[in-house]
C-alpha cells in the first residue's frame, strides 16, 4: 500500500522535440508524408503477395508478416507523435504509456525472432533446395511466426511489468517522444540494480540469440554458395540474401545502439535521432528493400496492375 501511495504520477509529458519548437510544424508535415507513404507501400506489398499465387511461397509469407509487423509498429508510435507535434500538451496517461511500451516491445522483439526465421528460410532454400517444400511447409512457417510472437510477448510483458512496478513520483517528464525503456527508467524514483540488470539481460537476449541464429545460417549459406560451380549461380544465391542482410544490419545496429549501452552513456538527443530512424524510416525502407529490388515481386506487381487496368477498361 505504501508503494501505491508513493506512485503519484498519473501521466507523462513528452519532451522529445521540445528543443525544435520552431520546426515542429515542418516536422509534422515531413513525418506525416513519410507515414502515409509507409502505409501505402506496405499495403501494396501485402495485397500483391495476397493476390498473386506465384508469391505464395515461404519467403513472401515471411515478407508479408514483416510488412504487417512494420505497419503495426508505426501505428503504436507515429500517430501519437504527430498529434503531439501540433499540441501544446504532449502527455500520455500512466496506463497508456505502459500499453505503448508493451506493444512496441512485443512487435520489436517479435521482429528480431522473425528475422531469424527468415534467415533459416534462406538457409533451407540454398543448402537444402530439394527438401525446401517439405522443411518449409505452411505449417512450419506458421509455427515459426507463432514462436516469434510468443517469444516477443513473453519478453515484452516481463520488461513492461518490471518497469511499471517501479515508483514514479519525482518527475513525469520524458526526454523522448514515446515511452521507451531508458527514458521511463530515468524518471523512476528508484530502481534496484537487479531489476535494471534483468531488463538489460532480456534486451541483450532478444538481440543476441536471433543474431547468433542468423550468423549460423549464413555461415552454412556461404560455405554452400562457395561450392557452386557457376558464378551466375553464386551471384543469384548471394542476391537472394542481400536484402535480408541489409535489414538485419539496420535493425540490429539501431537496436544495439539504443538498448545495449551502459546507462551513463544515455543521451536523449542521440536516442531521439536513432528512434526517429527506426520508427519512421526503417518501416518505410525495409519492405522496399525486400520487394522493389526483387524481380519476381515486380513482375507480380505488374501482372496485378495489368489485370486491374484491364478489368477497369471492360
Amino acid at each position: 500500500m505504501e508503494r501505491i501511495n508513493e506512485t503519484a504520477v498519473t501521466e507523462f509529458v513528452f519532451l522529445g522535440f521540445s528543443s525544435l519548437f520552431e520546426l515542429q510544424q515542418l516536422l509534422f508535415v515531413v513525418f506525416l508524408l513519410l507515414y502515409l507513404f509507409t502505409l501505402g507501400t506496405n499495403a501494396v506489398i501485402l495485397f500483391t503477395i495476397l493476390l498473386d499465387r506465384a508469391l505464395h511461397t515461404p519467403m513472401y509469407f515471411f515478407l508479408a508478416v514483416l510488412s504487417c509487423s512494420e505497419t503495426c509498429y508505426t501505428f503504436v508510435i507515429v500517430p501519437k507523435m504527430l498529434v503531439d507535434l501540433l499540441s501544446q500538451k504532449k502527455t500520455i496517461s500512466f496506463v497508456g504509456c505502459a500499453i505503448q511500451m508493451f506493444t512496441f516491445l512485443f512487435l520489436g522483439c517479435s521482429h528480431s525472432f522473425l528475422l531469424a526465421a527468415m534467415g533459416y528460410d534462406r538457409y533451407v532454400a540454398i543448402c537444402n533446395p530439394l527438401r525446401y517444400t517439405t522443411l518449409m511447409s505452411p505449417g512450419v512457417c506458421l509455427c515459426l511466426v507463432a514462436m516469434a510472437c510468443a517469444c516477443g510477448f513473453t519478453i515484452s510483458i516481463i520488461i513492461t511489468s518490471l518497469v511499471f512496478h517501479l515508483p514514479f513520483h519525482s518527475s513525469n517528464k520524458l526526454l523522448h517522444f514515446f515511452c521507451d525503456i531508458s527514458p521511463v527508467l530515468k524518471v523512476a524514483s528508484y530502481h534496484t540494480h537487479l531489476s535494471q540488470m534483468v531488463i538489460f539481460m532480456l534486451c541483450a537476449l532478444v538481440l543476441v540469440i536471433p543474431l547468433l541464429l542468423i550468423l549460423i545460417s549464413y555461415i552454412h549459406i556461404i560455405f554452400a554458395i562457395l561450392q557452386f560451380s557457376s558464378s551466375v549461380g553464386r551471384y543469384k544465391a548471394f542476391s537472394t540474401c542481400a536484402s535480408h542482410l541489409i535489414v538485419v544490419t539496420v535493425h540490429y545496429g539501431c537496436a544495439s545502439f539504443i538498448y545495449l549501452r551502459p546507462k551513463n552513456n544515455y543521451t536523449s538527443s542521440q536516442d531521439t535521432l536513432i528512434s526517429v530512424s527506426y520508427t519512421i524510416l526503417t518501416p518505410l525502407f525495409n519492405p522496399m528493400i525486400y520487394s522493389l529490388r526483387n524481380k519476381e515481386f515486380k513482375s507480380a506487381l505488374r501482372r496485378i496492375l495489368g489485370r486491374t487496368f484491364f478489368s477497369i477498361q471492360q
